[in-house]
């Protein structure tokens, strides 16, 4: 799709610290805490009141040298023309664009105002600080600004012929699903934090592989002929480290930790005993040191990710008996069977993503047998998986998901809705008033640590709960060539599930060391 690679010639208001020291702050998950945000096509940003959102922009930038707009400066008019038509606020625009009809993340925002030729103001029905900052600094496409004059000639911006921004790069081919081609912007504006007296982009250009077959890939890299692939596994990671121990390896955060998910409105796991048996059934530090050799951490998770420091609550700060109800005790877990009314155990049914790690399951399926819970396993191709039950709520028993559905590594407040009546991750079906007020609640704070308590509190409520069976977060890898220099696996740099958002962030401040280039 040619969204993946939007962001290699567009630019967002918002990116990361390349100043920052990486010790600091690595930028290992989607969300991006306001204190290490800072500012690409903005250069600063304040409220001017609890509502209003003020950003002013850098000048001097100009869009590419590319009929319709042929290089002309890129001002506040601009970008209120492109959150105009994304949301139906102005301009002529009176409905969202289709992609962003209902869309919970901006759905706060009432207009975009330029006050002058460089300040932007953006009104917001909240006075929530977090919200709006998490909103303006998300990992989401919105911020990609488009061309008025290109809008205005074509209309729909798909045709990637029409491809224009204020970018590093220009896009030069694109073959969907193939490859993307782009080529040094010779015109950009911008200049490198780390190094001010040196222009941006550093490289001439970006290749960028869809390469579907993981043997073909890892083949390519093993040749130098990819710099960089992500998202590799540990078997794959192992292997490369094996014949290629030259080149470089990170791990890699994963958005989501594993999870079974039980129906919680129906028998036999609407009672709290049964979930909690389940969860008492699984040895996860055996599970973690030997099916995953020790790759990742042998602790289960809640609802925010262990790795989003300063949100949420990770496992080394749970209360130890809320630890007691996740530790591998079978004897226990028997004895809760048979107190929800099950001596003798019971008979259940998982409905698996085929994406998803099966050998895993099976893995769940004998700790279950050892307590008297015999769980079959379903496996549905991905597609007709999230019909079943991510759309129409169809199972009964058991789901699980490639990614699962708890540690998430996303906007924290957002988090907050994911799990209330009605909500499409919530399949579930949990319906609970102390769930159901978690967001209103954090929407009604106005201190950022009162909001962080509302997410802590709700992290400890929803593992007390266990409305999830949570099993481990396995990591992934990022496997890169020793001449790439920058690169440390930051999110959204090279690739994500909808595209590496901050490619023409990243990528403009990466280099090569040819003394290095085989």
């Amino acid at each position: 799709m040619l969204a993946n690679v939007m962001s290699g010639y567009m630019e967002r208001l918002f990116a990361d610290d390349w100043a920052l020291d990486p010790k600091v702050f690595n930028y290992p998950t989607n969300f991006r805490p306001s204190d290490f945000v800072k500012g690409q096509l903005a250069e600063s940003s304040e409220f001017s009141d609890p509502n209003t959102y003020v950003v002013h922009l850098h000048q001097g930038i100009h869009w590419q040298n590319i009929p319709p707009v042929n290089g002309r400066e890129f001002t506040a008019d601009d970008v209120v023309f492109h959150f105009d038509r994304l949301f139906g606020l102005g301009d002529g625009f009176t409905k969202p664009a289709p992609y962003f009809v209902g869309n919970a993340v901006w759905g706060d925002l009432i207009s975009v105002t330029a006050t002058d030729t460089y300040t932007v103001a953006f009104k917001w029905k909240t006075p929530n600080p977090e919200q709006i900052m998490e909103t303006m600094d998300a990992g989401s496409t919105a911020q990609c600004i488009e061309a008025p004059e290109a809008v205005n000639q074509w209309g729909d911006l798909g045709d990637w012929h029409h491809a224009i921004g204020t970018g590093p790069f220009i896009l030069q081919d694109f073959v969907s699903g193939s490859s993307a081609t782009l080529i040094k912007n010779p015109d950009y504006w911008g200049y490198d934090e780390r190094y001010p007296q040196n222009k941006l982009p550093y490289v001439n250009g970006v290749n960028v592989l869809i390469i579907s077959d993981d043997a073909t890939a890892l083949a390519a890299l093993r040749s130098g002929k990819i710099d960089v692939m992500e998202g590799i596994s540990l078997n794959n990671a192992q292997n490369v480290q094996n014949t290629n121990p030259e080149i470089l390896q990170t791990v890699q955060v994963s958005a989501q930790a594993k999870s079974i998910d039980p129906r919680v409105d129906k028998a036999p796991f609407n009672d709290i005993k049964v979930r909690e048996a389940l969860q008492m059934a699984l040895d996860l530090p055996t599970i973690a040191a030997t099916y995953y050799k020790g790759s990742v951490d042998p602790w289960p998770s809640t609802l925010t990710s262990n790795y989003m420091t300063g949100w949420g609550l990770p496992y080394e700060q749970w209360p130890q008996d809320l630890k007691d109800q996740y530790a591998y005790n079978p004897t226990q877990a028997k004895a809760l069977l048979t107190a929800a009314g099950y001596p003798n155990g019971l008979k259940t049914n998982v409905v698996a993503d085929v994406a998803g790690d099966l050998d895993v399951l099976q893995i769940v399926q004998s700790y279950f047998a050892a307590i008297g819970v015999d769980m079959t396993i379903q496996i549905l191709d991905s597609a007709a998986w999230t019909n079943l039950v991510a759309v129409n709520h169809n199972v009964d028993q058991l789901a699980a998901r490639a990614t699962g559905n708890i540690g998430n590594s996303t906007e924290p407040v957002r988090q907050l809705s994911r799990f209330a009546a009605k909500q499409g991750s919530n399949w579930m079906m949990i319906n609970d008033p102390v769930v159901n007020a978690w967001f209103p609640t954090a929407m009604a704070d106005t201190n950022v640590g009162d909001i962080k308590k509302v997410v802590t509190d709700a992290n400890e409520y929803f593992a007390r709960q266990h409305f999830v069976i949570s099993l481990l977060d396995p990591k992934l890898f990022a496997l890169y060539q020793p001449w790439l220099k920058g690169y440390s696996g930051q999110f959204n740099s090279v690739q994500s599930n909808t595209g590496p958002i901050m490619m023409s962030f990243y990528e403009a401040r990466f280099w090569i060391d040819q003394s290095l280039k085989k």
